[in-house]
């Protein structure tokens, strides 16, 4: 039996106020739970955020979100506590004292959801923070910021596999 099967996948659904899968999303979800690395590709609304929101709250350990937007996070964010999900966004829009109060609390383990920009990681007091708790789950949101080819590129995403050795080298979900 995969291991995804012995979670309640129904259950969680309905966590999150749904009562239904879209497409994809159940196959992706159940990949990541059964511990396998995920490159998802799905349209805008797809419900890509999904797939990494839903393993977040169903293990242990932290799910570090890379987001290249302030709003995105932001957006994402606001609709989780909702679902009674432990979740904080650390970004420039924070003064320094919330920011490292958040940051304490990842070493305390107040949260299952993290959001951050790739460029976070440049923090050696955020990346130690990282050291002290179990980073289980990796989720790099809109990925394709990571090609250099693109109008939107932004070096701190070329630099996303050195992080993840910094980190432990979880399992990822881009």
């Amino acid at each position: 039996m995969a291991i995804a099967e012995t979670y309640d996948l129904e259950g969680a659904l309905r966590r999150f106020d749904l009562t239904s899968f879209r497409r994809g999303q159940r196959e992706v979800i159940s990949s990541v739970l059964n511990g396998r690395e995920c490159l998802c590709i799905m349209p805008t609304g797809g419900g890509k955020s999904l797939c990494y929101q839903m393993p977040a709250i169903m293990r242990d350990g932290v799910t570090l979100v890379v987001s290249p937007l302030i709003a995105l996070m932001k957006d994402q964010f606001d609709a989780l506590p909702r679902h009674q999900i432990r979740a904080t966004l650390i970004n420039s829009s924070l003064g320094m004292e919330e920011q490292f109060d958040r940051v304490r609390g990842i070493s305390e383990g107040r949260y299952d959801l993290v959001y951050v920009a790739p460029e976070r990681f440049r923090s050696r007091r955020f990346v130690e923070a990282l050291g002290q708790t179990k980073v289980d789950l990796l989720a790099v949101d809109e990925a394709h910021c990571i090609s250099q080819w693109g109008h939107d590129f932004r070096p701190d995403y070329s630099r996303l596999g050195q992080f993840r050795e910094q980190i432990g080298s979880p399992q990822t979900i881009a």
